[in-house]
């Protein structure tokens, strides 16, 4: 019998490699973007596909840690949009980065049990489910963001 925890676990990861019902991935819809192109502004005043990126892993890395009991705060306006770095090795970090929050999420709620899965988490108003499955749709809506992004910078020539 396939255990809530473990099928929570797949989506999350599926969330940025695939395969997806709805769509592309988040690797997909990076595949072939550019760290000058993650980091262009096809629509003003708009986030940058490398903003959105680290987003996305943060609030991955803050799922984690709220599993464990380590943070039940906001982020501040820094952490939530962290800066961006410049040039290749540094979008390649932010893609590993996207990748291994997720991973390290996913591990640790393969390890979950039924009940800790149900039970509201410490200090918030929310089950580690909840928090969970939210993790896996904040990802699918800036997936969706990225791909409209990447489609903008096309049709600029960016």
């Amino acid at each position: 019998m396939d255990r809530e925890p473990a099928r929570l676990a797949n989506h999350i990861m599926r969330t940025v490699t695939g395969p997806t019902w709805h769509g592309p991935s988040l690797a997909q819809v990076l595949e072939g973007v550019t760290a000058k192109s993650a980091s262009e502004r096809p629509i003003p005043d708009a986030h940058t596909i490398w903003e959105i990126v680290l987003h996305v892993s943060v609030w991955a890395e803050i799922a984690r840690a709220r599993l464990h009991g380590d943070r039940m705060g906001d982020p501040t306006p820094q952490e939530d949009w962290p800066a961006v770095g410049s040039g290749d090795a540094d979008w390649k970090a932010a893609l590993d980065r996207l990748e291994g929050s997720h991973r390290a999420l996913a591990h640790a709620v393969r390890n979950l049990d039924e009940q800790t899965l149900a039970a509201k988490l410490a200090g918030l108003d929310y089950s580690a489910s909840t928090l969970l499955r939210g993790v896996v749709e904040h990802g699918t809506y800036h997936g969706g963001q990225i791909a409209l992004l990447a489609k903008a910078l096309k049709r600029s020539g960016a």
